[in-house]
């Protein structure tokens, strides 16, 4: 079943129906989709469909080959083009008189085998762009290979295409379409443990407890989960094992790159390039806060849930299962869950609140969102904000509690409390909890008027 990205289809829609020659760029991560979304795209179309090998030259073409003469004759046929140049001048040429799509899926292996392909569709696209009704589709998961080669201002092909699309894993919301089976709490614990990268939820079962699940993806030593961390990391770096002692650092809560640094045991200067890379994969974020400029308050967390979770609980129990101790394992984790769904809670509450702008419902239109961190000038004592946004003179205030008890007056107080640090005309405030709020704290926001009180369940129904 195919769901979610109505965005970018409707966008490779508008493409397809201009009927005049269009080149897209697709790129993202293993798993997250892009062939799914191209499929689903050209499921009703005149389409040739060649995904590249690791291979050579020769027997990329030869693949590629074989797909024009099915598309064209529909008839597997044992022959080749001289070329890439020749194939591809064929395919332009079929599309000078019908509208028709050609997709290369994993375009990095054919480019990297064919030194000069990319400068051949550059002279091709050039000779043909006015007369062709071709469109083209370029795919790749190698990011640092399609930001350098593909999208970079010094590439043969910049200049040439007419969109790109950077596939991202779903939101909390998208990837809630897959645990139909689960409890609303055990869909965020699920989110929690596997993030929204596609390949990822599929190895979900909602049929089954969450317990079991993590003791047989995460902790079991023959589940693809288990082993993908370090199959990504191997198809895209050189130094995995620098790599995976940064990720390792940073989560289990080494946030700033002098702790990274001393942990992994490298200057910060060379954990800065690892950093940058892994930030570029979609695996590390960075993050200043809210409203801050400063590169020296700058600290660094996991984005990817999967990753998040595996790094948190998988290397420091590898002995254990590698032994097949999975219930050992659980045992472990289980005390930590709560605390570990703090922040992936934090992550699901600034998800909700860009849903509420971009369906006009939201308190305040915020540009952007993000958490602030500081000094109390009056106290001397570090503060944090989970959610902050503005807009002008506005300002949203947000708290996230994922406790089994319901919020209390206090809660809101000590966020009206942390407010005061910023000078706004208009403050509004967001509370977020897992499991409700008081009688009094209904009250208490109910009198101030400029408080929304919003339930986890309410969120996700």
């Amino acid at each position: 079943m195919f769901i979610g990205r109505e965005q970018e289809l409707n966008a490779l829609r508008r493409l397809y129906n201009s009927d005049k020659f269009e080149f897209a760029v697709i790129y993202g991560r293993r798993r997250v989709g892009k062939t799914a979304l191209i499929s689903e795209f050209t499921k009703d179309k005149d389409t040739i469909f060649f995904t590249g090998v690791e291979t050579n030259a020769k027997q990329n073409l030869e693949n590629f080959s074989r797909c024009i003469m099915e598309y064209s004759t529909g008839i597997p046929a044992d022959f080749s083009f001289a070329s890439f140049q020749a194939a591809l001048e064929y395919v332009f040429e079929l599309a000078r008189t019908k509208r028709m799509v050609l997709v290369i899926d994993e375009y990095p292996y054919v480019a990297r085998a064919s030194k000069s392909l990319a400068s051949t569709l550059q002279m091709l696209i050039d000779k043909n762009k006015d007369t062709s009704r071709l469109l083209l589709i370029l795919c790749g998961s190698s990011m640092s290979y399609m930001e350098d080669h593909v999208l970079a201002y010094k590439a043969p092909l910049y200049g040439r295409r007419t969109a790109q699309f950077k596939i991202q894993p779903f939101d909390f919301f998208e990837a809630c379409q897959h645990f139909g089976g689960f409890s609303d709490f055990d869909k965020a614990l699920a989110y929690g443990v596997i993030g929204g990268t596609p390949q990822y939820l599929l190895q979900i079962d909602d049929r089954c407890s969450m317990e079991e699940n993590i003791k047989n993806t995460h902790l079991n030593p023959s589940s693809s989960i288990f082993e993908e961390p370090g199959n990504l990391l191997k198809q895209e770096v050189r130094e995995p094992a620098i790599y995976n002692a940064v990720i390792t650092a940073i989560a289990n809560g080494c946030s700033k790159m002098n702790e990274i640094s001393t942990n992994v045991g490298e200057d910060t200067s060379v954990c800065a390039g690892y950093i940058k890379n892994l930030i570029m994969l979609g695996i590390i974020k960075k993050e200043l806060p809210y409203g801050e400029k400063s590169s020296r308050r700058t600290i660094y967390s996991v984005e990817d849930n999967m990753f998040r979770f595996w790094y948190r609980f998988v290397p420091e129990n590898t002995s254990l299962i590698s032994r097949g101790a999975a219930d050992l394992v659980y045992q472990r984790i289980a005390p930590e869950l709560p605390d570990y769904m703090g922040g992936v809670f934090e992550e699901i509450c600034r998800q909700y609140l860009w849903r509420l702008l971009l369906d006009g419902k939201c308190a305040v239109n915020f540009t952007d969102l993000g958490r602030w961190w500081g000094t109390n000038p009056r106290t001397h004592r570090q503060e944090e904000i989970d959610i902050m946004g503005t807009d002008k003179n506005t300002a949203l205030f947000g708290e996230c509690k994922w406790k089994n008890e319901k919020i209390d007056c206090n809660v809101l107080e000590v966020l009206v409390g942390r407010s005061n640090l910023f000078h706004f005309d208009k403050k509004h405030f967001y509370l977020f909890s897992k499991s409700g709020f008081t009688k009094d704290c209904m009250d208490e926001a109910a009198e101030m008027g400029n408080v929304t009180l919003v339930a986890f369940a309410d969120m996700i129904h």
